[in-house]
């Protein structure tokens, strides 16, 4: 792993990158810090690798990179594999998996897991079908006034 000088710095160009979609030079400055155990950067790095970004697809490691964030907590992690699990992308279908990662999203404030949690306890995806779970979860991710 390079030495870095600044590694806050290093840190916030690489996200800088990543959001100015300059992918090649994201993945040379977050790659380390993904490496070193950063959720945020191991978040990043999984999307670039799931989606060819600057990079040809590489479904095992985005797989490895979006667990390790999600494992860590980090919510919009555990959003992303949520999704890997309940389509099938980067890893196998498991629609029981792929509720229990919405759910601990959903719990760390993420409306967009709630309400796919909603659907999922809806439609007895993964989950026993309810109404009164699927009204829960909807509601958890209605605007709060």
């Amino acid at each position: 792993m390079p030495e870095f000088n600044n590694t806050t710095q290093d840190m916030a160009s690489g996200m800088a990158a990543f959001e100015a979609k300059e992918f090649a030079q994201a993945w040379r400055l977050l790659r380390p810090f993904a490496e070193s155990g950063d959720a945020q950067a191991q978040h990043r790095v999984a999307i670039m690798c799931q989606n060819g970004l600057g990079m040809a697809p590489n479904p095992l490691m985005a797989y490895k990179w979006m667990r390790a964030a999600a494992e860590q907590g980090y919510a919009m992690a555990e959003h992303g594999l949520g999704f890997m699990y309940l389509y099938g992308e980067c890893t196998e279908k498991n629609e029981k998996e792929a509720a229990k990662w919405f759910q601990r999203a959903a719990e760390h404030g993420l409306v967009g897991s709630a309400m796919t949690l909603g659907m999922m306890y809806e439609q007895g995806l993964g989950v026993e079908k309810s109404e009164v779970e699927a009204k829960r979860w909807y509601e958890r991710a209605e605007p709060k006034a």
